[in-house]
């Protein structure tokens, strides 16, 4: 490989670095995906929790 052509493949590489250690330094939000995953989870643990209450008043009824 010619020096000119290392030479633009190390240029190539800070650049490339460069942007990367940018990137990195941006705030992360959170992903469209994972806000929607949280209002599934808190809608699923809502339902348990009445299912798990009706079974309580069911088994409360039988031990009567």
């Amino acid at each position: 490989m010619s020096e000119t052509r290392i030479h633009g493949a190390l240029e190539r590489l800070e650049k490339a670095l460069a942007r990367i250690e940018t990137q990195a330094a941006l705030p992360r939000s959170a992903p469209a995906d994972d806000s929607r995953l949280a209002e599934a989870h808190e809608a699923l643990k809502s339902r348990v929790a009445s299912n798990l209450r009706e079974l309580d008043t069911l088994i409360e009824r039988l031990e009567q």
